[in-house]
């Protein structure tokens, strides 16, 4: 909307669609890697590869986790993280999981007006390709608040494919506004009976370890199973669309600096 003034002829706009600055996410076209492009035999907690994205594993086989350059081009893209099964475990035990991890920080989430009535709804987009076709799960935690909220998705193809979640909006228990530990992302490959038992809580809810990845494929049940994912967008829904923006790409040197 813009508003012209009739006495010096200025004019102000409300711009109320500021396309900019709008992914909550850091590297999600996973073009910095500064620790190393490549981890072998990985079965465990840490950041293996890219910048800012994390692993969690127990008893959920062993990997080699990279930076790759297979990527969906014709949208822009051109690294991922690979995930490349290298010990199978057809026999999960009930605690075993691993999941592709991003954490942020309550001071960048204010935005969100979480645990209010102006609370706002999130979009999480991202691109997947693997040859493990099935069921996934991808979750939101609020770890202010220890609360939960869990998305089943379908790969139904080997080809690269853009998925799209919508955590709705939370009115009870805002971010801490600071730098602590506030909203974690968890794409699950692998999990025991422990994580896997129960339903999707497509709304926040109590933490409910059998809703956070319900029927979920094992992506550690051979050693040909590959997992890649990059494009990972999260945005304030700010009109209630339910619908995600085209990934905000951002130039090698910004995101190395957010880095």
């Amino acid at each position: 909307a813009i508003t012209v003034n009739n006495t010096d002829g200025t004019c102000t706009a409300n711009i109320t669609n500021n396309l900019s600055n709008r992914n909550l996410i850091i590297n999600g076209a996973m073009q910095v890697a500064q620790r190393g492009t490549s981890s072998s035999s990985w079965s465990g907690i840490g950041f293996p590869a890219c910048d800012r994205q994390k692993t969690l594993g127990s008893y959920g086989g062993t990997w080699t986790i990279s930076q790759s350059t297979e990527a969906p081009s014709d949208n822009g893209f051109t690294k991922s993280t690979k995930y490349d099964c290298t010990t199978a475990v057809t026999s999960l035990n009930a605690n075993a999981y691993l999941q592709h991890y991003y954490r942020i920080e309550g001071q960048d989430l204010q935005g969100v007006c979480k645990g209010t009535s102006n609370a706002k709804p999130l979009i999480l987009s991202f691109w997947v390709k693997t040859n493990k076709t099935g069921t996934y799960n991808v979750e939101a935690i609020d770890q202010d608040n220890s609360r939960l909220c869990t998305f089943a998705y379908t790969v139904a193809n080997t080809n690269w494919n853009k998925y799209t979640v919508v955590f709705p909006a939370d009115t009870t228990g805002a971010f801490g506004n600071d730098n602590g530990a506030s909203l974690d992302i968890g794409w699950w490959l692998v999990a025991g009976s422990t994580f896997n038992t129960g339903s999707n809580q497509n709304s926040f809810g109590s933490f409910v370890q059998a809703n956070r990845a319900p029927s979920n494929v094992n992506l550690a049940d051979s050693t040909s199973n590959e997992w890649y994912i990059t494009g990972i967008q999260l945005e304030i829904d700010h009109t209630g669309s339910g619908v995600a923006t085209e990934f905000e790409h951002r130039t090698f040197h910004d995101e190395l600096h957010r880095c």
